[in-house]
């Protein structure tokens, strides 16, 4: 715990430096209320030009729909924002603070992503370049918000598009099914919001980074899951990690893992040319092995 602890300051050293050349400011926005509820998400956004439409990448947190925070992608928030990208980060309904059900966080991930569109010009954002992410239940919001769009609060827009440009998963929800996760908490209802069991051709290019002996959310879930995206024409990388268990990318669980899918991350948003300058992530984790 100790050499994590100082690996922690080191990274967090090295972002606040690199970041004084690559400034970002931190907001907080209400995006929805709802039964009394103000749910805020978090904006990294960098300092560059107020003029600029810039890229956006939305993090999704994760905690089984129960708990969780949307500072669970802060490190990985503040190194994305200072390569150029608008992070946003989320927060939404789950059963320990408002009693609700996956159901009504896939509305508030639909809302979410409608917001950002809907007010991309005064937020500085290019609505075309909007990337969605999300860890375990933040993965599946992240799934659902390019495969439904039937899961909607009465104030929202439903003309304005959820559909991301691109998705990051980090050991994701995919299947709600008793072959996955989660088909206690869906009320009989487990295949409703289940993405593996609504792929559907023209989906959007996913990166998927999964643990090989995740016993939460099994690996054969992902493995079907791009398999089914193959076979219709769409782009889904799966990258496995041997040995790793649910949550390895988390830098409290692993700081070496972290250090691996931030930078596979970054490869694959350099794919659509959304980041600017160049990677500093594996010269300033020297220290992480």
């Amino acid at each position: 715990m100790k050499k994590i602890l100082i690996l922690l300051f080191l990274f967090l050293s090295a972002v606040q430096v690199f970041s004084q050349a690559n400034k970002f400011t931190t907001t907080n926005f209400v995006y929805k209320t709802i039964d009394g509820h103000a749910l805020e998400m978090t904006f990294y956004k960098p300092v560059l030009s107020s003029a600029m439409n810039l890229p956006a990448l939305v993090f999704f947190f994760g905690g089984g729909w129960v708990g969780g925070s949307p500072e669970h992608f802060k490190l990985q928030a503040e190194y994305l924002a200072s390569r150029g990208m608008i992070v946003v980060c989320p927060d939404y309904r789950v059963k320990s603070r408002q009693g609700t059900t996956p159901f009504e966080a896939v509305k508030d991930a639909l809302s979410a992503i409608r917001y950002l569109r809907s007010n991309s010009r005064e937020l500085g954002i290019d609505s075309d370049k909007i990337v969605v992410a999300g860890g375990s239940a933040g993965g599946h919001l992240a799934a659902c918000t390019a495969l439904f769009e039937n899961y909607n609060d009465a104030d929202d827009d439903l003309s304005v598009s959820t559909k991301p440009l691109a998705l990051v998963l980090f050991n994701p929800v995919v299947d709600t099914g008793k072959r996955g996760y989660g088909s206690e908490k869906m009320e009989g209802r487990e295949f409703e919001i289940s993405p593996v069991h609504h792929i559907v051709a023209g989906m959007a290019p996913n990166l998927i980074m999964h643990g090989k002996e995740d016993v939460t959310v099994p690996y054969e879930n992902v493995e079907r899951f791009t398999c089914l995206m193959k076979q219709i024409g769409n782009k889904c990388e799966l990258k496995g990690y041997k040995n790793q268990t649910h949550g390895f990318f988390n830098y409290s669980q692993s700081p070496k893992y972290f250090k691996k899918t931030l930078m596979e991350t970054e490869r694959f948003l350099e794919e659509f040319n959304l980041l600017r300058g160049e990677s500093w992530a594996n010269k300033y984790c020297k220290q992480i092995n």
